[in-house]
């Protein structure tokens, strides 16, 4: 009895420990799904007008209607003079179009256009959750031939921040046209970025999410999936950029403490022809703030060393 009674004890504690995990899972994957929204604000379009008066470039509103009906918005900054060239500039997790701001006074002032959406579930753009790439890549395709159609450029960039870098190397799968991408602090799969979120969470490395915390990841994937639709599992910049050959620039900084580097350095394991680099002390997204200078000449040289759509 006595070992009867310790096999019903192990097997009530599995349970309550699964029911736990399942419950962490779901917690966390409706929290990544309806991220915090940050609306556009008056001091925004303050800021986004100035940049357009001192860079000498034309501001207007614009809008797409996504694969699912959702109407997604942005800003398009039209330079009044340059060499034809245009840029989409994507932004982050919980952040909105105006995040990109600076990255955009810094391609106007070389003559590009450039293109700032807010993500779908982000900003003022319409959609009921944020999908990770897995429907942003679509939409990304039709801000491309939006912005085709619109301006005719000679060639169009990208670049991304964190969940928007993450969006544009997944973008390049199904959009080749780019002829240029540049993405900073991408994670290489949503599993492994999983496992670092739960690691935070608990104060513990990724390997919390990967052992002891597995099933919560795989419940809130399961959640994810029959819930939503939404199969995380196929969310995976590292494998969208492997049989690219759209020229990918990666930036990640070795003190990010939010996706670590290692996130980037699989991607780029994957396709010997995409470069990394690794500025030292620059946390998420942070190299532009830590090393400003190299950060210009490393965005703009490799746009600029790509101006030709040799990708079929």
């Amino acid at each position: 009895m006595s070992v009867r009674r310790w096999l019903i004890s192990i097997a009530c504690l599995g349970g309550v420990w699964l029911a736990l995990c399942a419950l962490i899972g779901v917690v966390a994957v409706k929290a990544a799904l309806h991220p915090a929204r940050l609306s556009i604000d008056q001091a925004d379009e303050n800021a986004a007008r100035n940049i357009a008066v001192r860079d000498i470039a034309t501001m207007s509103e614009a809008s797409i209607v996504a694969g699912d009906g959702a109407i997604l918005r942005g800003w398009l900054f039209t330079a009044a003079s340059g060499d034809g060239d245009a840029a989409i500039l994507l932004h982050g997790q919980g952040d909105n179009r105006a995040g990109m701001l600076g990255n955009a006074d810094m391609l106007l002032r070389r003559g590009y256009s450039v293109l700032l959406p807010d993500a779908r579930a982000q900003g003022d753009s319409d959609g009921g959750i944020a999908a990770y790439g897995l429907k942003e890549s679509d939409d990304l395709r039709r801000w491309f031939e939006w912005l085709e159609r619109n301006l005719a450029p000679h060639c169009i960039d990208g670049l991304g921040d964190s969940m928007g870098a993450a969006i544009l190397l997944q973008a390049v799968a199904i959009e080749p046209g780019f002829c240029a991408v540049v993405a900073e602090s991408s994670f290489a799969s949503f599993r492994d970025a999983g496992y670092d979120r739960l690691g935070q969470a608990f104060h513990t490395g990724p390997w919390l999410g990967r052992t002891v915390l597995l099933p919560a990841v795989t419940a809130g994937f399961v959640y994810a999936d029959i819930r939503y639709g939404v199969d995380f599992e196929r969310a995976s910049p590292e494998v969208a950029v492997a049989g690219t050959r759209v020229p990918v620039l990666l930036i990640h900084g070795l003190a990010d403490d939010n996706l670590p580097s290692r996130h980037s350095e699989r991607i780029k394991a994957g396709n010997p022809a995409v470069m990394l680099w690794e500025p030292p002390n620059a946390g998420h997204c942070g190299a532009a703030n830590a090393e400003p200078v190299e950060y210009q000449r490393r965005v703009v040289g490799w746009f600029e060393a790509h101006r030709t759509r040799e990708n079929p």
